[in-house]
């Protein structure tokens, strides 16, 4: 996509006599409507008007550039006027304005626009060429100025792309001093672009080494590395928002905004190279820049991005878990034993605000997990992997068949973040022109159409594996029951909601069908298995504090509520974090408690409810021992098996 894709003729105007800020804003939405870029030119208008107040978006030199994100953008333009004579539009500099450039960005998460318009932006920094423009006596001088001031960028940068490729190394030094720095604004759109261009350019002026990372609304760009970092003399950090600044403690810091960097660039540069800047000291966690993480271990990195999807995912397993734990507290189990949770209204209610908080747990785990890999354009990816992870689609059931929940989730996560970095790398191959519409286009549509087919190769084969795991328990039904209790118990702690946890409940279901003794312990045997894994968490973060993480050993005691609820999932984000350790201890946990729950002979006549349905529990005393049994051996498991805990 070019800036002329952006801009049509129609959206041009020329020379135009206006009396003040307001009646350019008008002039620019009418040409907007006249290209048919909005749908509602007052409620545009109000976004606009809503972005001048947060402050002016004259940036100077004698140009405007007042810009809206808004659901009243049918589509994604720019219009333009010149006013010769120059008007007051509330610029730092003081100056009037006569380039005015009012870009209207639809309110969704479609941003093909970002990559034109950021180039724009950063063209407007040559003053010779904002002068040619503001002269054009037509609209079609006006484009082709434009064009080729465009095309002589992407020759540039494609020559900085050819050069840079060979040496990953920091820019070399020079007389002037080495510095770095970072640009950003709320939007992403044009002060952080121009901010950076104006640094680069005045630096070069001075003979000054620079590199600036940009912040952008499609993600950051000339990302700094450690060693470009720790090399450079000096930090400019002009941003106009929040970013990660750990990584520049015990550096000479400047920070300042965006605006700043585009009206007094040198008198920054001159700043940083004097070696006036103050030491900053980071007072929050410093985090690892992309250099260091490279230097990694495969496990290491691997772990990271477990832990961005499972750090996400816990505010959804605690809400939504600890809303159906309501449910059971409020319902009443003797109108049906087998809808406890939703026979009254109310706990219907509950259990319906917790389900829809639990169905975004696998999306969230593997859309974070993708992102962790592949950065933004790998969220989408990695969401539907999960989703479909959680529906169980398949080709011959698109809308679900065979769920492999958490485990499958994994897969998805993973797959879909490697997924985009292989498209990522086919892309590169592509023309610069097609740089805008690789993060908005080729990598959502491939990557969901490829995790797609990968889902729904995987979720087959888990149906597969959930046939043959109920004829086997089946056939174990007429042996040994204790056995049989020890398997049910450590297949609800395997895998959390996932193919074995699912074969496990499936068969104690049916189980309860044939309304004997045997079928009711083997649901009491399940169900205890089930409530054994958030348990020994709870207890373990409580006894082996060590093992865990701050943000873990606070969330761990909530376990206690989904685990007394029947509700397995609440261990998700602690197995996920640590999968190797922590579900070998808790499966053998369960896998005890479901065996003492047959030595017991434990009967169970509801498929669900946790101890909200202990009343209607044969032998409950000793049922309580099973869990509480269980729920130690997975604790002192856990204490033994998981390492001391190393905060991220």
């Amino acid at each position: 996509m070019k800036i002329k894709d952006l801009l049509k003729k129609e959206g041009i105007a020329l020379n135009v006599d206006v009396a003040d800020q307001n009646a350019a804003i008008d002039k620019l939405i009418e040409l907007h409507n006249k290209v048919g870029n909005l749908s509602d030119a007052k409620a545009f208008k109000e976004a606009i008007l809503a972005r001048e107040n947060k402050g002016s978006t004259a940036i100077g030199m004698g140009i405007a550039v007042p810009h809206g994100k808004s659901a009243a953008v049918k589509t994604a333009g720019v219009s333009a006027i010149t006013i010769p004579a120059g008007i007051d539009y509330k610029s730092l500099d003081g100056n009037p304005s006569k380039l005015f450039f009012m870009i209207a960005a639809p309110d969704t998460a479609a941003d093909t626009h970002l990559e034109v318009l950021s180039k724009l932006m950063t063209l407007l920094m040559d003053q010779n060429f904002a002068n040619k423009l503001i002269e054009a006596k037509t609209p079609d001088e006006f484009i082709k100025i434009i064009n080729e001031k465009e095309a002589e960028k992407d020759k540039e940068e494609a020559a900085k792309k050819a050069a840079a490729a060979p040496k990953a190394a920091a820019p070399a030094a020079n007389s002037g001093g080495k510095l770095v720095g970072v640009t950003a604004c709320p939007t992403g759109i044009a002060h952080t672009f121009m901010a950076a261009e104006a640094l680069e350019l005045k630096a070069k002026e001075m003979g000054v080494s620079i590199k600036v990372e940009k912040d952008g609304s499609g993600g950051a760009k000339d990302i700094l590395t450690d060693a470009e970092i720790a090399a450079a003399d000096a930090v400019i950090v002009a941003c106009d928002k929040n970013i990660e600044m750990g990584r520049f403690d015990g550096k000479k810091v400047i920070i300042t905004s965006t605006k700043e960097a585009i009206h007094n660039p040198k008198a920054l540069i001159d700043k940083a190279t004097s070696g006036d800047a103050t030491v900053y000291h980071h007072t929050g966690t410093v985090a690892k820049s992309a250099d260091s993480a490279a230097n990694e271990s495969a496990g290491r990195k691997a772990y990271k991005h477990l832990m961005n999807g499972v750090s996400h995912m816990l505010p959804f397993v605690i809400g939504g878990g600890i809303l159906i734990a309501i449910a059971f507290l409020l319902d009443d189990y003797s109108i049906d034993p087998s809808n406890f949770g939703s026979n009254t209204p109310v706990a219907a209610w509950f259990k319906s605000i917790g389900g829809a908080a639990f169905g975004f747990m696998l999306p969230i785990l593997a859309g974070f997990i993708a992102q962790s890999i592949a950065d933004r354009p790998g969220l989408a990816v990695g969401f539907v992997g999960g989703y479909l992870a959680s529906t169980g689609a398949t080709f011959a059931a698109p809308g679900g068949d065979v769920p492999s929940a958490f485990l499958g989730a994994l897969v998805a996560g993973f797959l879909g973040g490697y997924i985009v970095l292989g498209l990522r790398k086919i892309c590169d191959k592509l023309p610069a022109a097609l740089e805008g519409i690789k993060p908005v286009l080729i990598y959502p549509l491939v990557g969901t159409l490829l995790i797609g087919i990968v889902m729904c190769l995987i979720n087959p084969i888990v149906g597969a594996l959930n046939a043959w795991i109920a004829g086997v328990l089946t056939n174990m039904s007429s042996g040994s029951i204790i056995a049989l209790g020890a398997l049910l118990g450590a297949m609800m702690a395997t895998d959390m909601g996932g193919p074995l946890n699912k074969a496990a409940y499936a068969f104690g279901l049916a189980s309860l069908a044939n309304q004997n003794e045997t079928g009711y312990m083997i649901m009491a045997a399940i169900m205890v298995g089930g409530m054994v894994p958030p348990i020994a968490i709870a207890l373990a973060t409580i006894f082996f504090k060590n093992k865990f993480t701050e943000a873990e050993r606070k969330s761990g005691p909530v376990n206690f509520i989904m685990g007394l609820s029947f509700i397995t999932e609440g261990a998700i984000p602690f197995a996920a974090a640590d999968p190797a350790r922590v579900i070998p201890s808790l499966l053998v946990g369960s896998g005890v408690a479901g065996a003492l729950s047959m030595a017991f002979k434990c009967t169970l006549m509801a498929p669900h409810g946790g101890i909200f349905v202990f009343p209607v529990v044969g032998n409950v005393a000793m049922y309580l021992v099973a869990l509480l049994i269980g729920s130690v051996v997975g604790c002192i498991l856990l204490g033994i098996l998981k390492k001391n805990a190393v905060e991220a």
